[in-house]
């Protein structure tokens, strides 16, 4: 037998792990009530804006479907650094580059920064690729506590107790994936305090939910910066409604001039594998340039079915939520005595015995994620409470 990378046997992605069972379940002919991955589009209401999608077919029948450059198409280069200037921060068109995802930009940073030991402070909970990613080139990814009593809040403390000269990258989720606390800029500016003491050290700022904060309070981690390089990840997915588009990027702010060499190679990193979709790139192009009111009607809708998700898990015994500040998740913590230590083989029974499915905490974290499972609140109102009148009974009869 041929052997496989030792470090590529250790990557594991809970959202997409789950999806197996079911997938067999739905063969059997089984119908499940999905609440697991963070996909808009596949709940009812929340669809792609038709311009966006108009601007995507345009490209496409006008024989705009060739390879754009390495770094993006140069007008959709300029508006996403006219976005983040009206975010609060200097930035041109050469400081974003477009990619295949904030995934791709993630392995290209973690590629273009790491090397075996670095360090990488990673909020505990987080989504599963900032673990995983990191291993690839030999670094460790270091979880800093969020509190779980107080909605999952950052503890910045913990963050200046890990810090040393060690830690190549502090990453910010804000809004936050998956338990959904939104960072405040008192938060941002200690934090950014603290790692001005650590000249090799830039912050990686996911802000694919910016668009998606309930709490009024969301800012650019990058507006706050006047010391410390950040690295921006946003793109179409999560606020544009296109998560199959697969259109990220990433936007460096640089106020010190410390990611010359950063920036070299990320470039020579995104020239190796040719461009992200012409015609996707189009079309986040239109949703960036157009009218955006249609906006407030998709947001409208995400915090009507949050609701509906707070005070269903609110009524069942065994259950246990902190309110949720952005996106479009709920972390909740199971206090039932039987499930409470074993959160997978909870969302497993659960799959199995109501064809609800759920992703069990321990994959955003073994440590800080057990006993808790991730809820994506965007299926339609009847979808959401037959859900939870499964998930009520199957506690009830456990």
């Amino acid at each position: 037998m041929i052997p496989s990378s030792p470090r590529s046997k250790s990557i594991e992605y809970a959202i997409r792990d789950v999806v197996v069972p079911a997938m067999e379940l739905e063969e059997q002919g089984h119908k499940i009530l999905k609440l697991n991955i963070g996909d808009p589009i596949a709940y009812p209401g929340l669809s792609t804006p038709e311009h966006m999608v108009d601007a995507y077919v345009k490209s496409l029948r006008s024989g705009q479907n060739g390879y754009s450059g390495s770094y993006g198409v140069p007008e959709l280069r300029q508006a996403i650094s006219n976005d983040e200037v009206a975010k609060g921060w200097t930035c041109t068109s050469n400081d974003v580059y477009v990619t295949h995802g904030v995934t791709e930009a993630l392995q290209i940073i973690f590629s273009a920064v790491l090397t075996e030991g670095d360090r990488i402070l990673a909020p505990g909970p987080h989504y599963p690729p900032y673990m995983a990613y990191p291993q690839m080139s030999g670094a460790i990814t270091e979880e800093y506590n969020l509190n779980p009593n107080d909605s999952w809040k950052v503890d910045i403390e913990d963050i200046r107790n890990r810090m040393n000269n060690d830690v190549r990258m502090l990453v910010l989720i804000n809004p936050n994936n998956p338990t959904g606390n939104v960072m405040t800029p008192n938060e941002i500016d200690e934090i950014i305090s603290i790692v001005e003491q650590y000249p090799n050290c830039m912050i990686i700022a996911d802000e694919i939910y910016d668009g998606l904060d309930f709490t009024g309070h969301q800012v650019s981690i990058a507006s706050k910066s006047t010391t410390v390089p950040v690295i921006t990840l946003n793109g179409v997915s999560k606020v544009y409604y296109a998560p199959g588009w697969r259109i990220g990027y990433m936007a460096l702010h640089d106020p010190i001039n410390s990611l010359i060499e950063v920036r070299d190679s990320i470039e020579r990193l995104l020239r190796s594998r040719l461009c992200a979709s012409t015609p996707a790139q189009m079309g986040y192009l239109a949703g960036l340039t157009s009218n955006r009111d249609w906006m407030n009607n998709h947001k409208n809708i995400v915090m009507e079915r949050r609701k509906i998700a707070l005070s269903r898990i609110e009524s069942i015994d065994g259950l246990e939520v902190e309110p949720t500040g952005g996106a479009f998740y709920m972390f909740v913590r199971i206090t039932h005595p039987k499930w409470e230590n074993n959160d997978k083989e909870f969302v497993l029974s659960l799959l199995n015995e109501e064809k609800v499915l759920l992703v069990h905490g321990s994959g955003f974290s073994k440590e800080r994620g057990t006993g808790h499972v991730r809820l994506v609140h965007l299926a339609d109102p009847d979808t959401l409470n037959e859900a939870f009148d499964r998930i009520e009974r199957f506690l009830r009869n456990s």
